[in-house]
């Protein structure tokens, strides 16, 4: 009927879009864990669809050059929900 998406199921989605970024670099996970001064498991972790923090997945976009494009769909987000009319 509807089509939900789960928390759990994003959380996976972004990891392995993580995960191939760091493959394609050539990068390991303790390489990474280093330049963002976080532990191995950390990334393990983000990149497994674990628990992971809001300010862990920033630096890791950022580091892959990826936090721009998100940042521009919350504000292309925010630009449709502002021009959208009330229905109140």
């Amino acid at each position: 009927m509807f089509n939900t998406i789960e928390i759990k199921d994003t959380k996976q989605e972004i990891g392995q879009v993580i995960k191939i970024v760091r493959k394609k670099r050539k990068l390991s996970q303790v390489e990474v864990a280093k330049s963002l001064d976080v532990s191995r498991n950390t990334i393990q972790n983000l990149e497994s669809g674990k628990n992971f923090t809001i300010d862990t997945l920033f630096k890791v976009l950022k580091e892959f050059d990826l936090l721009d494009k998100v940042y521009d769909e919350i504000l292309e987000a925010k630009k449709e929900i502002e021009q959208t009319k009330s229905l109140y």
